[in-house]
C-alpha cells in the first residue's frame, strides 16, 4: 500500500519525518510537501502562477519533493506527478499544534487530507498538541497504530479522518474518543498596535479555546486528555434547506426583474 505523506509545516518539519519513520515498516511512502511553512492557509491552491518543485535528499537518500505552494498543491502535484502510482492513502502531518474545532476550517494540514479525499483516496490528518518539547516519535507511534486500525476497518475510498493527539496522551494508555468537530466560535479578537511610523496594525490574539461544554466534541475530549478521531465530510450542502427553498416560485421572482 502506497501512502502520500504531506503537511503544512514544510518538508523539513520534524513531525513529517517522525510519521515517515513510524510508517516505514508498515507502508510504502512518498513525501511531497510544501517547501516552507503554510500554516493557516486552508484549502488555497495556486493557479495564477506556475508551481515549482525541488527534489530533496538527505545524504544519499531521496527524502521527497518540496513544492513551492500550498498543502493542497502538494497533494495535487504529488498524485499527478511524483507518486510512482496512484496512492492508496494520503496522510497529512504530524502537525505542530492541534487542529480541532473551527480550526479545522483554517487548517492547511486538514486541507491536504481533504484534497486527497477529493481524489477518492482515503485520507487522514494528524496533529499533536503544541509543546516546547514535542515528542513526535511517541506521537507518530500512536498515530501509526490508529491509522493501521482505521485501515483494517476497510473504510470506503475517499474516507476522511481528523486525528488529534493531546500532550497528556503521550503517557500511559490514553482513551480514544470518536467525536464530532466542535463549531463553537472563538479566536475573533485582535490586538491593535502602532508601528514606528504611527500607523495602526492588527495582530490576531491567541484566544483560548471555547469554555467547557456539555456537548461532547473534539475540543472537550482533547481537554480530557483523549486522542480524538473525527470523521469529516467536505460536502458543505445544508440539505435541510433544499426542499424548503425549492418551494419558492423562482420563475416569478426572475420574471419580475
Amino acid at each position: 500500500m502506497l501512502a502520500l505523506l504531506t503537511n503544512d509545516d514544510g518538508i523539513y518539519a520534524p513531525g513529517l519525518a517522525a510519521i515517515e519513520r513510524a510508517l516505514a515498516g508498515q507502508l510504502e511512502t512518498t513525501v511531497v510537501a510544501p517547501a516552507t511553512e503554510q500554516s493557516g492557509v486552508g484549502h488555497a491552491i495556486t493557479f495564477l502562477t506556475p508551481l515549482t518543485a525541488k527534489e530533496i535528499f538527505e545524504q544519499d537518500r531521496r527524502r521527497g519533493w518540496a513544492v513551492d505552494g500550498s498543502p493542497a498543491d502538494a497533494v495535487k502535484l504529488g498524485i499527478a506527478e511524483f507518486c510512482p502510482r496512484r496512492p492508496d492513502l494520503v496522510i497529512s502531518g504530524i502537525n505542530s499544534g492541534l487542529n480541532a474545532g473551527i480550526n479545522v476550517l483554517y487548517s492547511g494540514t486538514v486541507a491536504a487530507a481533504i484534497e486527497g479525499a477529493f481524489f477518492g483516496i482515503t485520507s487522514m490528518a494528524v496533529s499533536l498538541e503544541w509543546d516546547d518539547h514535542f515528542e513526535f516519535d511517541r506521537a507518530a507511534g500512536i498515530a501509526a497504530a490508529v491509522i493501521e486500525r482505521l485501515l483494517a476497518r476497510q473504510p470506503p475510498a475517499g474516507s476522511l479522518f481528523n486525528i488529534n493527539i493531546p500532550t497528556a496522551a503521550l503517557r500511559g494508555i490514553p482513551a480514544v474518543a470518536v467525536v464530532p468537530m466542535s463549531v463553537a466560535r472563538y479566536g475573533e479578537a485582535f490586538e491593535r498596535r502602532v508601528d514606528p511610523r504611527g500607523r495602526n496594525y492588527y495582530w490576531a490574539s491567541n484566544d483560548p479555546p471555547p469554555p467547557p461544554s456539555a456537548t461532547e466534541s473534539d475540543v472537550t475530549a482533547l481537554r480530557a486528555g483523549a486522542i480524538t478521531i473525527t470523521p469529516l465530510d467536505y460536502d458543505l450542502t445544508h440539505r435541510a434547506s433544499i426542499a424548503d427553498l425549492a418551494d419558492e416560485d423562482w420563475a416569478a421572482v426572475i420574471a419580475a426583474v
